[in-house]
């Protein structure tokens, strides 16, 4: 499993979870909601930039006219 594979699991189980909880053992807060699909929208550019899969949206391509050789 990978690591955005990872971030998408664990944003899905903090998004049913509770966003705060407090027992006698002491209290625990998760980084809000926006926060984490921010950082999986950044992961998921960064890999695809790295993967030469989103170059922008743009293809070069070199037009010769005939007889132009």
């Amino acid at each position: 499993m990978g690591m955005l594979e990872d971030l998408t699991n664990a944003i899905r189980q903090n998004a049913e979870g509770p966003a705060e909880a407090r027992g006698d053992s002491g209290s625990m807060r998760q980084h809000p909601l926006r926060d984490q699909i921010e950082a999986d929208k950044y992961l998921t550019t960064k890999t695809a930039i790295a993967n030469n899969k989103a170059l922008l949206g743009l293809r070069l391509v070199r037009l010769m006219p005939p007889g132009a050789i």
